[in-house]
């Protein structure tokens, strides 16, 4: 079968290997749907951490069961999936208090094992849901979309209080919705004036602020009648935000990173002292999470349509990628057909 290798940094290769062998209480799966992450797009460049070279990449995954054994579970050939990609040890101390996202051996397909990037894969039968009601393509966003619904459960949001969301790539857009239908008022606060007015029409925000052209501070000040926000995600992977995301917090509010940087976070004591802020990191998804995006896809609460940007043919890939990481494409969520 044909698969993409991501040999190093900057350098894919169309390669054929086998059909992989299942193992005990695996399904084997035909990859139909992969979506690109901004996780590729830094393995791809070589920024990537907790991941080595060569891999197969591709988390973001749907397709069908073309093989599983008979042994009393839900599934059977024909049915289509949607992939749960992180592979936990069921063990630890996080799996045993049901944070299965941040298990301390956590293997995520497609960063420390090899993922979907090629025709067939070999998926745990735990790690699968079945998704016969909803597209191949609105299942291959089912994990992208989860993250922002996880971050959104963990910062337990109250209806009607202020949520800042610094970056508006696909993660933060899934935060914003998320926080949306929890109740909040949505802040989006991006550089980009045409994800902004994206964040507008599809994550059907409140308010927004170009912090290219105004200062952020002032306007979220304005906005809140000068007592700030009581939730603010930094979503960004971007060290400089992320260190200055607590001046946009209320006193008595919470920081939530979900991005993710190789690199320091500080701030100044004091102030974050004073405001007794309570900081939280957001890390992947969980099941629930998962079963309750594929609930609101089912009840029309999520525009998928204009979420996927764009969808590529898998032998179209390699001389297209990098595309999808220019500002000028304006992609949201690309997609890779197979």
């Amino acid at each position: 079968m044909n698969s993409l290798v991501l040999k190093e940094p900057n350098n894919f290769i169309m390669t054929d290997i086998e059909i992989p062998s299942l193992k005990e209480g695996e399904a084997l799966i035909r990859i139909r749907r992969i979506g690109i992450c901004g996780t590729d797009f830094h393995a791809f460049r070589g920024r990537q951490p907790f991941f080595t070279y060569p891999r197969i990449l591709g988390h973001e995954l749907s397709g069908e069961i073309v093989s599983i054994p008979t042994n009393g579970n839900d599934f059977k050939v024909g049915d289509n999936v949607a992939i749960i990609p992180y592979l936990e040890c069921g063990k630890c101390i996080a799996c045993r208090s049901g944070k299965t996202n941040c298990c301390t051996e956590l293997k995520l397909i497609g960063v420390h094992i090899d993922g979907g990037m090629q025709e067939y894969l070999a998926v745990p039968i735990t790690h699968l849901m079945k998704t016969n009601d909803i597209t191949l393509d609105q299942a291959a966003i089912v994990e992208c979309l989860s993250i922002g619904a996880h971050a959104v459960r963990r910062a337990d949001i109250k209806k009607a209080e202020f949520a800042v969301v610094i970056g508006a790539g696909p993660i933060g857009l899934g935060v914003m919705k998320y926080a949306k239908l929890a109740g909040a008022q949505v802040i989006a606060v991006d550089m980009n004036e045409q994800r902004l007015n994206f964040c507008r029409k599809w994550a059907e925000v409140d308010y927004t602020v170009n912090a290219a052209n105004e200062d952020a501070f002032e306007e979220i000040k304005k906005i809140t009648n000068g007592e700030f926000a009581t939730a603010v995600f930094d979503v960004t992977g971007n060290a400089n935000s992320m260190n200055n995301a607590y001046t946009f917090a209320a006193h008595g509010g919470r920081l939530i990173y979900v991005g993710l940087v190789q690199a320091d976070i500080t701030f100044p004591d004091p102030e974050f002292h004073k405001r007794e802020l309570t900081l939280l990191s957001s890390r992947n998804a969980t099941r629930e999470d998962l079963e309750y995006v594929v609930q609101t896809i089912k009840q029309g609460q999520i525009n998928t349509d204009e979420f996927i940007t764009s969808k590529t043919p898998f032998y179209e890939i390699i001389e297209k990628f990098e595309m999808f990481m220019e500002p000028e494409s304006n992609t949201i969520k690309a997609m890779i057909t197979i």
